[in-house]
């Protein structure tokens, strides 16, 4: 993709009529997109069929009238909203003669321009390569259409065979070799992360992991919480890398926030696989704040992919508070209704004006003691460092001492509990 591309032409296939607004309401996130990436002129083209052809997707009729449309309406390419076959782009490129990108080969364009961190940036490269690979045969079609000159061996008219494929083997023997180191590194950046996340488990500080729909405002959140300095635009994945950030609750609780990366639909699995260490942060931490953006048309739909995505990474059962935000926006009361009433533990809240935050508060407090547990120990005095440590992690409750035990009555993190196990009265 080079930036002289600004205007185009976006292409949703649809099946049924019923299909059609859902395919509308996609094409205006992959418009999103486009603008996210920096293309400036947009139209649509939803595209109804009744099967997948196999050489164009939507039919080299279709593809034929989308031609005249581009030529006359002077389109510089065409984006269509699902991933399609190397072949497949190949044909219609041919009847278009204008480049052709796939929602998957946008999405991840977007997230080259967007990730700052390492390991950011070897996630979005392992994905490119392996969206590549497979699109090599066309990058170097030129080659099968250039000629010997004179009258060589093979004469005049002969075709320089060979030459492509052989260009083509030398470009994925470097693919693939780049792709082994970039895991390489990748499994080394994990391997780093995993260690931070044993160091942070270890503090028994209660972590919260802000996920949601791209653009619902969780770096937002984060900034109006603690200062972060997180870049937050009106664009969608505005950032990519996982932030963590220490804040202090009313009741003086520390707790870590750890923004992520956001959802959107029809995320490709090469992003999914490429993005899973990021995502998994949601994975490892005790609660989620889940946030929607409540002024959005399709904010319970965006609802719902998200946590379709969270029962992907495996972290559906976590302890979820569904944070409603962009309240001051909101027009329609009828998404924060159907929201309130789809899921427990909801708050109204807006990043602006803070509204809601007491009761964001309240129900953060509320979660972290649901993941404590009050007992009644009682440890010999010779086992004194495990009532430090208890008494260091935890609340006390009420000490006593009796003859060379300690009586304690104390609130601790779950986490701790085998610990005190042994020492639980009665």
């Amino acid at each position: 993709m080079t930036a002289s591309l600004k205007k185009a032409l976006l292409v949703g296939p649809f099946s049924g009529a019923s299909a059609k607004q859902a395919c509308l309401d996609s094409l205006e996130e992959l418009k999103a997109l486009g603008e996210t990436y920096g293309f400036t002129e947009f139209g649509f083209e939803p595209c109804p069929i009744k099967k997948v052809e196999a050489a164009t997707y939507i039919g080299e009729g279709k593809v034929e009238e989308i031609h005249e449309r581009m030529v006359a309406e002077g389109y510089d390419c065409m984006i269509f909203d699902e991933e399609i076959s190397p072949n497949q782009q190949r044909n219609i490129e041919a009847i278009l003669k204008k480049p052709v990108i796939d929602r998957t080969g946008l999405i991840i364009e977007v997230f080259a321009q967007r990730a700052h961190s390492k390991e950011a940036r070897l996630q979005v490269e392992s994905a490119k390569i392996r969206y590549e690979l497979p699109r090599l045969k066309r990058l170097w079609t030129h080659l099968s259409r250039q000629r010997t000159g004179g009258g060589g061996g093979s004469g005049g008219g002969g075709y320089l065979k060979g030459e492509g494929e052989k260009q083509i083997e030398i470009d994925r023997r470097i693919l693939d070799r780049r792709l082994v180191m970039v895991e390489q590194e990748i499994k080394e950046v994990r391997a780093h992360r995993a260690l931070q996340r044993q160091q942070r488990l270890r503090t028994h500080v209660p972590a919260f992991a802000i996920v949601g729909y791209t653009n619902a405002g969780k770096s937002s959140l984060l900034n109006s919480l603690t200062d972060a300095g997180v870049l937050s635009e009106d664009k969608l994945f505005a950032t990519l890398d996982t932030t963590t950030r220490r804040f202090q609750l009313p009741n003086h609780q520390n707790v870590l926030l750890i923004d992520t990366v956001g959802f959107i639909r029809k995320l490709p699995h090469k992003l999914v696989d490429a993005f899973r260490s990021t995502l998994e942060e949601s994975v490892y931490t005790d609660i989620l704040l889940h946030v929607v953006d409540a002024s959005h048309p399709e904010a319970l739909e965006h609802a719902t992919e998200s946590i379709r995505v969270l029962e992907e990474i495996g972290a559906k059962d976590k302890p979820i508070i569904t944070v409603i935000n962009k309240a001051d926006k909101v027009e329609d009361k009828k998404n924060l209704e159907e929201l309130r009433y789809r899921y427990p533990d909801t708050v109204v809240i807006s990043t602006i004006t803070k509204q809601g935050y007491d009761e964001l508060f309240r129900l953060m407090i509320e979660k972290i003691q649901s993941l404590r547990k009050v007992m009644e120990l009682r440890i010999p005095q010779s086992h004194y460092h495990v009532a430090s440590e208890l008494m260091q992690e935890g609340r006390v409750l009420e000490t006593e001492y009796e003859g060379n035990d300690i009586l304690l009555t104390i609130e601790i993190p779950q986490s701790l509990e085998y610990k005190a196990l042994p020492y639980k009265k009665g």
